[in-house]
């Protein structure tokens, strides 16, 4: 659950227990008729409306990090929006509730005050009058895991969409690696149906698929669903893939060419028709090959040498001019 509220219960009751939770974050000891307390649902660990849902070890690392962390409203990031601050936090499990998965439930439940003042009367009678109880809360986790494929949603390979269903199993993300909570704020639609969380996720992840990657499912057949920008990178990567391969039919044809001059060359007693016929089921590499052995075979057995050859005397010290006489002008 991404969403949360604030629970209907005799919670405001000020205890010796909260007081001393609290004071540790006041300037001076504030006594119990002066604080305003109450209980709030996070999230929890069931599918929420963005087809995501916390696992149960995320909810007991959210217990951690959202203690001392303040509420505002509509992640507004404002001092002057601070409201109430959370100064005790813990997971409960409901017996006898299942979640849609079929797993036991696990909410978040935080204990959050307020001081008692002019300005805070309204916000008091809001949340006691049950018109201000959807709360949202900000965190940031490292994957959202596919239920799928159990690969990361944003970072691999995995090609399946939340909310969509794959041989009657469904499709959600679940929210693992939780490394910090923001603040929670109240809001009018929270996106879970409890409890509500803006997730941040890092910012050096891919938001988009790899076309390879793309390619390579499609390969092995498996489904998947494009949104618009990814179906236009597939095509810009399929224009370059024809690009290459034009340019390499292009360097092929070159190697052909090649090779049957040297084969001529070299006398192979077959005719054009067959050389190029067997030249065509050869890949680039062969080719290439061919090409080298044939060009390497045509100087052994036609040595080059210029005809004005300077040709050293016994001692190797001086050059000897006689034997291209015949060559001089």
């Amino acid at each position: 659950m991404k969403t949360g509220k604030v629970i209907k219960s005799a919670d405001t009751l000020v205890s010796n227990e909260d007081l001393q939770l609290i004071n540790q974050y006041t300037r001076r000891e504030l006594s119990a008729d002066e604080v305003y307390v109450f209980s709030v649902v996070l999230c929890d660990n069931d599918i929420d409306r963005d087809f995501e849902r916390f696992t149960v070890e995320s909810l007991f690392e959210l217990e951690k990090l959202f203690v001392g962390k303040t509420g505002i409203f509509d992640h507004n990031p404002s001092a002057k929006n601070q409201s109430a601050r959370i100064f005790s936090c813990k997971v409960e499990a409901l017996e006898n509730r299942k979640t849609k998965t079929g797993d036991d439930y696990f909410r978040l439940v935080a204990r959050a005050y307020l001081p008692k003042s002019e300005k805070n009367k309204e916000l008091i009678l809001a949340l006691d009058s049950g018109i201000t109880k959807e709360v949202s809360v900000g965190c940031a986790v490292k994957e959202t895991l596919c239920s799928i494929c159990s690969q990361d949603m944003h970072t691999t390979s995995c090609h399946h969409t939340k909310g969509q269903e794959y041989n009657g199993k469904l499709c959600y993300g679940e929210l693992t690696g939780v490394y910090d909570a923001y603040e929670f704020s109240f809001v009018a639609v929270p996106a879970q149906k409890n409890a509500g969380v803006i997730k941040a996720f890092c910012k050096n992840k891919e938001e988009s698929k790899n076309m390879k990657d793309v390619i390579s499912a499609l390969k092995q057949g498996k489904e998947m669903i494009l949104k618009s920008h990814q179906t236009e990178k597939l095509c810009d990567y399929i224009a370059q893939l024809e690009q290459r391969a034009s340019d390499g039919e292009f360097y092929k044809a070159q190697l052909q060419n090649e090779a049957l001059r040297l084969m001529g060359v070299t006398h192979i007693e077959l005719d054009t028709q067959t050389l190029k016929g067997i030249l065509e089921k050869l890949s680039v590499y062969e080719l290439k090959s061919l090409c080298d052995a044939y060009t390497k075979k045509s100087v052994e057995e036609e040595p080059c040498s210029p005809q004005l050859e300077c040709v050293k005397d016994e001692k190797g010290s001086k050059f000897v001019t006689e034997k291209n006489n015949q060559f001089m002008v």
